[in-house]
């Protein structure tokens, strides 16, 4: 599918993560993953979670300042989540934040949603095809996994998000980009909420939560209302917290218990 591919070598990896990097017309040229896998042999056809991070941030973000690697890590050898493989791409580094929406002639979406799963699969024999995909976030990344866990609810078994930006226009509290180049033409793209009137079919199992302290914390309620009145089965949690990595390096377990569930 990639014209390029480059991978870390196993020989300098450390902390169980490994990158890749691939190129790919729906960026229009490179993107960056890196990758969690749990040092455990035989593994085959392990579920993926696509986690994505918020503005200002990269690839590297949720291992290097959330710790989310040694937090699955502990949580597989206590036996509370079954293994699984972690891919935390960028965003594609536009700006402040790419919104992983579709804009300024590149297709973040897709990068997320069609590239990155194809990304792991050809690389990291542990998962395939076979495997369930989960996605999740925070802030700008709980956006993304909302939005596009419900838009692509085929390709998602479960969302969880931390923290999320409900609509695009509160990206303007974090980004000096204009809104402008976020916008969707179709009107119902611009919230999490909005997609519902577009969408037929199975929802994914959905959760998210927002702390008591975070200035997004009236939106995520509004969101939580909206799913309520509309019927969508979901999960609502607030916690004690703000819009920082302490919160979220707490609350990730949270998702990966979720992710780890049994039907």
């Amino acid at each position: 599918m990639f014209r390029t591919t480059e991978i870390s070598d196993p020989e300098f990896e450390s902390d169980n993560l490994r990158c890749i990097t691939v190129k790919t017309p729906n960026l229009n040229g490179r993107g960056d993953i890196c990758v969690f896998v749990p040092p455990i042999e035989d593994l085959k056809d392990i579920p993926l979670v696509v986690l994505l991070h918020g503005v200002y941030g990269s690839a590297w973000v949720w291992s290097q300042k959330g710790g989310v690697h040694r937090t699955a890590l502990n949580m597989i050898q206590d036996g509370s989540i079954p293994p699984m493989v972690i891919a935390m791409p960028s965003d594609g580094l536009w700006g402040d934040g790419s919104g992983y929406l579709r804009h300024d002639e590149k297709d973040f979406e897709k990068w997320i949603v069609e590239d990155v799963p194809k990304a792991i699969f050809e690389n990291i024999p542990q998962t395939s095809e076979k495997s369930d995909v989960f996605i999740s976030g925070l802030s700008m990344g709980g956006f993304g996994a909302l939005r596009l866990g419900i838009k692509y609810s085929n390709r998602f078994k479960a969302v969880s998000a931390h923290s999320s930006i409900t609509e695009v226009q509160q990206m303007e509290l974090f980004v000096e980009e204009h809104l402008e180049h976020y916008f969707q033409g179709d009107e119902s793209e611009n919230s999490v909420f909005g997609l519902l009137g577009n969408h037929s079919g199975k929802l994914p199992r959905i959760r998210f939560d927002c702390g008591k302290d975070d200035e997004l914390i009236e939106a995520n309620r509004k969101l939580h209302r909206q799913f309520e009145d509309a019927g969508v089965v979901h999960r609502y949690e607030e916690f004690a917290g703000g819009h920082e990595w302490p919160y979220w390096q707490e609350h990730i377990k949270k998702t990966l218990l979720f992710f780890g569930e049994k039907e």
